[in-house]
């Protein structure tokens, strides 16, 4: 049997982007040390990563997952489902799942969350799995949305902003800087308007049905085609009580 090596550091990336929890909390001290020991990262991310990584292994679990949800739940300019940043609410979007799924059947991969399959901890996990190449080739697709999710959390001084400046690193591309250009052109919306996160999801749902015309492309060739910037629009998160 043929046993998959992992890149830790990917591994590590998609836990720290993940709901945090009492699991994930007691794991930070190794999560902290393969992030701190990855030398693809400049010396600068490894700093900047500090914050965040003795934030999530410290502060109070509810306060964690409370700016978790207003972060990447309840600002759709920040959604992690990396196909709503393309395809918004479009059927298009239900066809790209379909082959996402596929590609991961097709690698053996299966991801035991009830995330959506283009959430980005969950793609992470699968690239942690796959060659170091296409790991990275796969990343590059995305470094424009990478890029542009670092420079909102950044605005927000968010110290998951190292995360995304991280993967950016890994990805060992140059950003398109006229695409993030578009992406940041979107306003970012106030998550404490609950009124509004309703009415957005009221307008139009996502269809997750099958696309005649979606074969099973590799998830780099899938990425490549993020080059027309849409406004996203994730379903809220309940926050912890």
């Amino acid at each position: 049997m043929t046993v998959l090596l992992q890149d830790r550091t990917l591994k590590a990336l998609s836990l720290v982007l993940s709901y945090p929890t009492g699991e994930l909390q007691a794991a930070m001290p190794e999560i902290g040390a393969v992030l701190a020991a990855d030398t693809r990262l400049t010396a600068a991310t490894r700093r900047a990563l500090r914050p965040l990584v003795t934030a999530l292994t410290v502060d109070d679990i509810y306060e964690l997952q409370e700016r978790f949800v207003m972060l990447f739940d309840r600002s759709r300019t920040l959604s992690l489902n990396l196909f709503e940043h393309v395809h918004g609410e479009s059927r298009d979007r239900g066809g790209a799942m379909v082959s996402l799924v596929e590609t991961y059947r097709a690698a053996g991969f299966d991801p035991a969350t009830s995330e959506l399959p283009d959430h980005l901890p969950v793609l992470l996990e699968f690239l942690a799995t796959r060659p170091a190449a296409e790991a990275a080739e796969t990343l590059a697709d995305a470094a424009h949305i990478l890029a542009a999710l670092a420079e909102r959390l950044a605005k927000r001084d968010s110290p998951y902003a190292a995360v995304f400046e991280a993967l950016c690193q890994l990805s060992q591309a140059t950003p398109d800087r006229e695409i993030v250009a578009e992406l940041l052109e979107h306003p970012d919306d106030d998550p404490t308007d609950l009124a509004a996160l309703d009415a957005v999801w009221d307008e139009a749902q996502v269809t997750f049905g099958p696309d005649p015309n979606a074969g099973c492309p590799q998830v780099r060739d899938m990425l490549a085609n993020m080059d027309t910037p849409r406004t996203p629009a994730p379903a809220p998160r309940h926050a912890a009580k």
